[in-house]
């Protein structure tokens, strides 16, 4: 071995790669250089979470003007089928490039404990948000009030696939994308409390409507939590579904016993 070849060697033996916390290892049987992630010790910037962030808010508005545009005019009987489909098929897309860019641990640290405490944080959220601070936050700003009860009555014509969106597919994506990669990469950078906020915010953001914006931020808060606590996607996967669930069966079970 000569001494360039040595030196080559020593440098990228030490050499550490502040992408996702990757270290730089070369292997001397193959003489081959390999990229090693170390599980879940992502580092990310307040810039590159944005980034993400506005990606996936542009995805909701590239399938949202889709069906109201397109789907909507030219498959009236069918539009909201072909919406959902494009919807899970944006949101496949989008967590494979995420993942192929930063290691996130999808199915790990699923516990009896976890299960328990997303079950308790679903029930949670039902009581404290839509029964307590969501009637607050509607006397206070009645506008978000009514746009929100438009969502609601169209989310009832098409139970089926709106149950889909908003209680399976939204939660896994906003899961892995807040909980996974923005909460868990933020935190290695800038510590829990301000990961923490930052994430809840972003999470808040998302929802567009001001009530829901308000609760959301709370909603990001726990969830934050119970991550930080469980270190496991799944189980914030678990809270967010069952809430959406509870509040989706509350929401439409008056109109479906009319």
């Amino acid at each position: 071995m000569n001494r360039k070849y040595k030196k080559l060697l020593s440098f990228l033996k030490k050499r550490i790669y502040n992408k996702a916390t990757t270290i730089w290892r070369f292997d001397l049987s193959q003489t081959v250089l390999t990229e090693v992630y170390v599980m879940g010790e992502n580092t990310l910037k307040i810039s590159t979470a944005i980034i993400w962030v506005a990606a996936y808010f542009g995805i909701m508005l590239f399938y949202t003007f889709l069906n109201v545009v397109v789907w909507r005019k030219a498959f009236p009987n069918h539009s909201e089928w072909i919406n959902i489909i494009v919807i899970i098929i944006c949101a496949i897309g989008f967590i494979c490039l995420l993942k192929s860019k930063y290691k996130i641990n999808l199915l790990s640290n699923v516990t009896l404990t976890g299960i328990i405490l997303a079950i308790f944080c679903s029930i949670l959220f039902f009581l404290l948000l839509d029964k307590c601070l969501d009637p607050i936050f509607e006397s206070i700003f009645p506008q978000s009030e009514q746009d929100y009860q438009e969502t609601i009555q169209s989310l009832i014509k098409s139970p089926v696939t709106s149950l889909l969106q908003v209680c399976i597919v939204a939660p896994i994506i906003e899961e892995i994308l807040m909980r996974g990669f923005v909460l868990g990469g933020l935190k290695n950078s800038y510590g829990v409390v301000w990961a923490l906020f930052i994430s809840a915010l972003f999470f808040a953001i998302l929802h567009f409507n001001m009530v829901q914006t308000l609760s959301a931020f709370v909603c990001g808060i726990i969830l934050g939590l119970l991550y930080i606590k469980t270190n496991s996607i799944p189980c914030c996967i678990i809270a967010h579904c069952g809430y959406n669930l509870i509040s989706y069966i509350a929401m439409i079970y008056p109109y479906i016993n009319k």
